[in-house]
């Protein structure tokens, strides 16, 4: 039974964390799902956290597909790329050893912590669809970015979004377009991820499931917090990359000395 508690818990953190910062939650999963709930294994904390993460992303993805436009070719090629690479990274973190997995999530992590820490600025201009005229420009962009950034999804089972959105603007989209067509690409790596671990036994499913029912909650909460601050958005998301750091240099340390000591 506390168990459950601490699962449903921990799923209510990270959605709370993504209605009041709007993204970033997803890589506390596998931190909390070793640290928090005990799981012993971390390859079945990153199939599980894996999962968790592609259901969440497909939901957020239905409902933000009905609010704004989203540039479906772009996204669909990137995404298809980094399939191959999610696939590619699970199968490669499934041989590397736990302790040394998790340090290196560690350092993962600190580097997701500072990129959040940087200002992101839209350029103001259009996306561009893919089409004949800028096809021989965009097209080796997406399968290049989405091939690597689904290799370091894969290989740590989280969704990317943070290295996602600037792989796509990087492509020539903008910032609020590279923000909706990334939730297709999560998706899409987090259900390959999950699967190859799922293909391995390397999944929990009824703690995904809590985490999944808890995250819904917890996105409900954060949301109308976020509502109740307006004009804090840009506070909480630095205090939220410091705190991820920190969290980070931990997990960090952890692994190594596990690593080490194994």
């Amino acid at each position: 039974m506390p168990g459950f508690f601490l699962a449903f818990g921990s799923g209510g953190l990270i959605g709370i964390v993504l209605g009041l910062v709007g993204g970033g939650g997803s890589i506390l999963a596998v931190p909390l799902l070793v640290h928090v709930v005990g799981e012993p294994s971390a390859h079945v904390a990153i199939g599980t956290a894996a999962l968790a993460v592609a259901l969440n992303a497909a939901a957020s993805l239905a409902l933000h597909a009905r609010r704004a436009p989203i540039r479906w070719p772009c996204a669909l090629v990137f995404s298809v790329a980094g399939v191959g690479g999610a696939l590619a990274g699970a199968a490669l973190g499934k041989v590397v050893d736990g302790q040394k997995l998790l340090a290196l999530f560690g350092l993962l992590m600190i580097a997701v912590g500072a990129l959040m820490l940087r200002p992101k600025r839209g350029t103001g201009t259009p996306s561009p669809w893919l089409s004949r005229a800028n096809v021989r420009r965009l097209l080796p962009r997406l399968l290049v970015l989405g091939a690597v950034v689904g290799l370091l999804s894969g290989f740590f089972g989280i969704g990317g979004g943070f290295l996602i959105v600037p792989a796509l603007m990087l492509a020539d989209m903008e910032l609020r377009d590279a923000a909706s067509a990334s939730l297709v690409a999560v998706a899409a790596f987090g259900a390959a991820s999950a699967s190859s671990y799922a293909w391995s036994g390397l999944v929990d499913w009824p703690v995904a499931a809590l985490l999944v029912g808890g995250g819904v909650m917890g996105a409900l909460v954060g949301a109308r917090a976020n509502a109740i601050l307006p004009g804090r958005k840009d506070l909480l998301a630095r205090v939220f990359a410091w705190f991820v750091m920190a969290a980070g240099l931990y997990v960090g340390v952890r692994g190594t000395l596990g690593a080490f000591a194994a």
